[in-house]
């Protein structure tokens, strides 16, 4: 999973179509809770080891539909520590996708030996049907800055362009050709530094002052007259501050503690949730009618959500990188998370994605970067994303990105 560089707070859905002539394409990500339940059932008979694994459809699933679910379910089964193959094996499980006027069910027959056992995954009706809704809106992006220094973090303020890089803050300020360099404070670490290290940079209410973090320091600064600005930095080893920008002023403050050795948060985080959390590289708090939900990506690749005091998965996340962030659009049901695409790409991309339940649906189509998206995140007032774009050439861009309803 691509690394996550910069950090932000911002039961189960079972998606299945009904009725659907067998042309009709399905939804991106239809699949993916179904085929990991149908493998957590399976894994809880079989226990890890090989088997050999078939399919037939039996339903108006597109037969060209079959190989990726296919796929799905051998990835899930593998992360049970089962191998999925065709060749010859003592154990063999053989997967019915079947259905009637009212469900899907996927049927599982897991053959040890002389014994058979069965495992099922009722696949709900209506959820395919909402998810091809969306939100529809188009994200866009505008280049503030480019520079050939690594670029954590960055803070707009209404005089400044503060930037945070792996060793130092840089403070520029409007020329008459855009940003330009005033000056450079180095925040004199004595922590080594990961391959990919990361910042967090978070502003005041009123854009006067700041704090900055990288791994084992902390810097803070404060405006002067004449658009000067005073920065401090010291050691430190305090979790990390994390907050959310997305009018959730209720919503409580969470720090979280991070492994400036191994470039991720350890799932320690303070105050507790009531529930233990996997080590992550990215997180967003995100607000629903019944209140503030905890989305985290964890340094496995999974996407997963704190619900009621439990940890339960995401379906439609197999596309995502390690950059995802909150962005208060207005449109559709008003909030999204805005994804980065899956893998260190030499063109990314970031894609808005409605989450009405447990399963994220596209709600945009791609937005095509100049480069690899190396760190995303939200301005206090949630309405836009700052995203880093790594170039081919080694240049770092810094973008703006919004929404505009279609």
């Amino acid at each position: 999973m691509k690394r996550m560089k910069r950090f932000w707070l911002v039961g189960m859905i079972l998606g299945g179509l009904i009725g659907l002539a067998a042309t009709a394409a399905p939804v991106p990500g239809t699949w993916d809770q179904p085929a990991a339940s149908l493998a957590d059932a399976i894994a809880e008979i079989l226990g890890p080891g090989q088997a050999r694994l078939t399919m037939r459809n039996l339903s108006t699933i597109p037969t060209d539909q079959i190989p990726a679910i296919r796929r799905l379910l051998e990835q899930d089964l593998k992360s049970h520590g089962v191998l999925a193959s065709g060749a010859e094996s003592a154990n063999t499980i053989r997967v019915t996708l079947s259905e009637n006027l009212r469900e899907r069910l996927w049927v599982a027959e897991v053959i040890e030996g002389n014994e058979t056992r069965v495992a099922m995954v009722h696949v709900a009706p209506g959820v395919a049907r909402q998810a091809q809704a969306g939100s529809g809106l188009t994200l866009r992006k505008q280049t503030l800055f480019t520079t050939g220094d690594e670029v954590l973090a960055v803070l707009e303020t209404p005089d400044a362009l503060v930037v945070v890089e792996p060793e130092q803050i840089a403070i520029n300020a409007h020329g008459a050709g855009g940003w330009q360099l005033l000056k450079k404070v180095g925040i004199g670490q004595t922590t080594p530094l990961a391959r990919d290290p990361r910042g967090v940079i978070l502003t005041s209410a009123d854009g006067s002052s700041f704090e900055a973090y990288v791994a084992g320091s902390r810097c803070g600064g404060v405006s002067q007259p004449a658009g000067e600005w005073a920065v401090h930095c010291h050691e430190n080893d305090d979790p990390w501050p994390i907050l959310q920008s997305i009018n959730a002023e209720n919503s409580p403050a969470l720090k979280a503690f991070y492994n400036a050795a191994r470039n991720y948060f350890t799932g320690v985080v303070t105050p507790s949730l009531g529930v233990d959390l996997p080590p992550f590289y990215s997180a967003a708090l995100f607000l629903r009618a019944g209140g503030a939900t905890l989305l985290i990506g964890g340094i496995d690749g999974k996407v997963q959500i704190v619900s009621n005091g439990k940890l339960k998965s995401i379906a439609g996340t197999r596309d995502w990188g390690g950059d995802f962030a909150v962005l208060d659009s207005g449109c559709g049901a008003g909030t999204q998370i805005v994804a980065s695409g899956s893998g260190e790409a030499t063109a990314d991309s970031l894609r808005a994605y409605d989450l009405p339940g447990q399963e994220a649906i596209p709600a945009s189509a791609p937005l095509a970067m100049d480069g690899t998206v190396t760190a995303l995140w939200p301005p206090p007032d949630g309405k836009s994303l700052f995203a880093v774009v790594r170039g081919a050439a080694g240049r770092y861009e810094v973008n703006r990105v919004t929404a505009s309803c279609d």
